[in-house]
């Protein structure tokens, strides 16, 4: 797999995906910029791919089309809970290690395959919680398929996560992400705990106003609406770790009385 010089062309990084899809035996491609939505991904001539250079097992069936696909896909499913490349062979899902989140969709009641026996599946994870996918797959039982998925994953994920940001960035380029103080980040993190701005102000030892002060202050920088949309957002861009908070919500964290 020889990657092209022209890297920034999103019709040219598709041929790179089929063409590398072709390679391990999996000719059959299907991808998404963003499995929350229906837009499909679309080449430099504005066409979607999957009509020009993408080809699938059943060429009447338009996923890019149809609102509901997302919701039926054992695939698309499988890429909200994994990050990470992983491969269907035998009915069954898995990747490099074993993985809980995989293991209960294979454990789940039978899904649709689609007509594929064997496939590659590359979630994509962007900044702001965008989650695309690229899927390479074949009609046929490939029983070398899990040697080949270790031997090629990592090089078809990162293709195909080239493929999808190049597709997003003329959209959501952005001068910087949002920069939030420590003190911003105290206070969304505990009003993401479920704390009110009393509560947050005990905690941290501020006065409930000055809390005030530094949630309306985030959710400026995060262009946000509202508790919830600032929440939301700074979760996106990583500030809300998903363990917060890690000694329950009523701790009391060590800071200092500084505002």
């Amino acid at each position: 797999m020889t990657a092209s010089p022209d890297s920034t062309s999103v019709t040219a990084l598709a041929r790179q995906v089929a063409s590398a899809g072709a390679q391990v035996g999996l000719p059959y491609v299907a991808a998404s910029p963003d499995i929350g939505s229906p837009t499909p991904l679309r080449g430099d001539d504005g066409r979607p791919l999957a009509e020009t250079v993408f080809r699938w097992l059943d060429p009447a069936l338009k996923y890019w089309e149809d609102r509901g696909f997302a919701l039926r896909s054992a695939f698309v499913h499988a890429a909200r809970s994994c990050a990470e490349p992983f491969y269907f062979l035998d009915g069954r899902l898995a990747t490099w290690r074993e993985n809980a989140a995989l293991a209960a969709i294979n454990s789940a009641e039978p899904f649709d395959r689609m007509g594929v026996e064997s496939a590659i599946v590359a979630p994509t994870y962007l900044p702001g919680g965008v989650i695309g996918a690229v899927v390479w797959a074949s009609p046929e039982h490939r029983p070398d398929l899990a040697e080949g998925f270790m031997a090629h994953a990592a090089e078809l994920h990162a293709l195909a996560l080239r493929l999808v940001a190049t597709h997003a960035e003329p959209s959501t380029a952005v001068a910087s992400p949002a920069r939030l103080t420590r003190r911003e980040i105290q206070c969304v993190k505990w009003a993401a705990a479920g704390k009110t701005d009393q509560e947050i102000g005990q905690i941290i030892r501020l006065a409930a106003p000055t809390v005030r002060f530094h949630l309306k202050n985030a959710s400026r920088k995060l262009e946000a609406r509202g508790r919830s949309q600032t929440i939301h957002r700074a979760a996106a861009l990583g500030y809300i770790g998903q363990r917060w908070p890690l000694t329950g919500a009523g701790a009391r964290p060590a800071v200092s009385s500084s505002t």
